[in-house]
């Protein structure tokens, strides 16, 4: 056992067991967090609009304070530009986090110091978690990659503003720096194929332990290291490497590939992170689900998905959902977001204690027909399919075909990139049609009515999705590419990579 690790062991025992503790407690964790958020927002501008002052329970709560997504809470985003503090939380944010928007363009998430431990703490104590677990510490004693975005901040009035991601790698302690790579310069290089080769130039000959990203940008990390070196596996150049952890994305449609890259099967942490808040993680690696994170600054809520565009939708604390039901997930933090709904949708597989998987995005399915499909059942049937059939995936999404150039009966479009092509591209696309009947009984009824015919698969090039986001301008980072649109602006760009 290295110096670092022997360290670092006593403390991850004592966050493992807290976590233990918290999360045989949740509803507690829920009702301690609630009281202490409403106490914290009672004497900001968006506390007194909402008679804070009079809330004395959950149901005072809903009552007062509506759902809301970025566009909702925005005038008071702007309040907080224009230097006003005790707006949505108590003084003025650290930071702000930005992101990409939809109707809103770039929405600006406030941090404070109240929530920055949500964000940097959990990632640690997911981590330590594990260790403690486990017993697999190594990676403290070699170097550990963090792909993300830029480190680099601007200024949106007094407040620093960057990359969630970008922000998080100034709260890494002064004692992991120095395992910690890339450098602070090449983490600045915007052009994400200049910073990969940089990425391989620092790293190639390091003691590489521990690597974290999305796995779609890992791999074309792993493919340049192996290009760089010759070598077949990446094992081979880093025999130390023992630690894999990721967030963003379902891995399973990566596992195979990533795994034939690394050479072997390695220990994995999967985390659910997002700007507005540390929602989950991997608590052990043999358990289905991710830890959701209940006492660390953030009071949940959960609505049934298929009721989040009602006018009074049902809402829930903790304490009454139930499994295998699709929920949007919505929260009220430390940071001052009130009833925000992020946009995710969740399902839990377990109570005891709660555990979660992500299911989707509110705004990213496919119901021309009234299916409404959902990215948790199309990676599904693709996992089941392509692990049935030995096949490897690079990466998929599917669009709706309502008008077929033919004049045939609408379908689902599937366009795969595969690392593999099937012997026989027919008989893989019904094997698919039949999970996905298997997935979602409405999609069965309307293959049954004929309202719509089996899927078909349209093969694209192996680079086809990095391709299509470089032309969105998110290649690399934190970018995902959506997994199912209702339209066809993402299939109109990927015909013209074609296979």
């Amino acid at each position: 056992m290295g110096i670092k690790q022997s360290i670092v062991k006593p403390f991850a025992k004592k966050v493992s067991k807290k976590i233990l503790k918290w999360s045989s407690e949740p509803l507690k964790a829920q009702e301690r967090q609630f009281d202490t958020l409403v106490n914290g927002g009672r004497n900001t501008v968006f506390g007194e609009d909402h008679d804070f002052k009079n809330i004395r329970s959950y149901d005072d709560f809903k009552a007062r304070v509506p759902i809301r997504d970025y566009e909702g809470l925005k005038k008071y985003v702007e309040r907080i530009k224009e230097g006003q503090k005790d707006v949505l939380w108590k003084g003025r944010p650290k930071y702000f986090a930005k992101t990409s928007g939809t109707t809103s363009g770039a929405k600006y998430i406030p941090l404070t110091k109240e929530s920055i431990p949500n964000h940097f703490g959990t990632a640690r104590n997911a981590i330590f978690h594990i260790m403690a677990q486990s017993g697999n510490g190594d990676f403290f004693d070699g170097k550990m990659i963090f792909l993300s975005g830029s480190p680099e901040l601007t200024k949106t009035g007094n407040i620093l503003t960057g990359r969630l991601s970008g922000i998080v790698n100034h709260q890494v302690p002064r004692w992991l720096k120095k395992n910690q790579v890339p450098s602070y310069e090449t983490n600045c290089i915007e052009d994400w194929e200049t910073k990969l080769d940089r990425i391989v130039d620092e790293t190639v000959n390091q003691d590489m332990r521990l690597i974290s990203g999305i796995p779609p940008w890992v791999q074309m990390y792993y493919e340049k290291l192996l290009e760089r070196t010759g070598k077949q596996t990446v094992k081979e150049v880093f025999p130390n490497y023992s630690m894999f952890v990721y967030g963003g994305v379902n891995f399973e449609p990566y596992r195979a590939k990533l795994e034939e890259l690394i050479g072997e099967r390695i220990a994995t942490v999967e985390t659910y992170p997002a700007s507005e808040g540390f929602i989950a993680f991997q608590d052990l690696p043999e358990n289905e689900g991710l830890l959701l994170n209940v006492d660390s600054g953030i009071f949940f809520e959960f609505i049934p998905a298929d009721e989040i565009f009602n006018e009074n939708p049902t809402r829930l604390s903790l304490k009454d959902v139930e499994l295998g039901v699709n929920y949007a997930i919505i929260i009220n933090n430390n940071a001052g977001l009130w009833g925000y709904n992020i946009g995710d949708t969740v399902e839990f597989v377990s109570k005891h204690p709660y555990r979660l998987k992500v299911t989707g995005r509110i705004k990213h399915f496919i119901s021309a027909f009234g299916e409404h499909v959902i990215a948790k059942e199309v990676d599904q049937a693709m996992n089941n399919t392509a692990r049935s059939m030995g096949v490897r995936i690079i990466e998929f999404t599917v669009a709706p075909q309502v008008s077929p150039p033919d004049g045939s009966t609408p379908y689902h479009e599937w366009f795969v990139a595969f690392d593999n092509m099937p012997e026989d591209l027919n008989a893989f696309a019904d094997q698919l049609d039949k999970e996905m009947l298997e997935q979602n009984i409405y999609y069965q009824d309307l293959i049954d009515g004929t309202v719509l015919q089996p899927l078909k698969i349209t093969p694209v090039r192996k680079d086809a999705f990095r391709e299509y986001m470089k032309t969105q301008g998110k290649l690399g980072g934190q970018n995902k590419v959506p997994r199912l649109s209702n339209d066809r602006k993402i299939a109109e760009i990927l015909e013209r990579f074609l296979l």
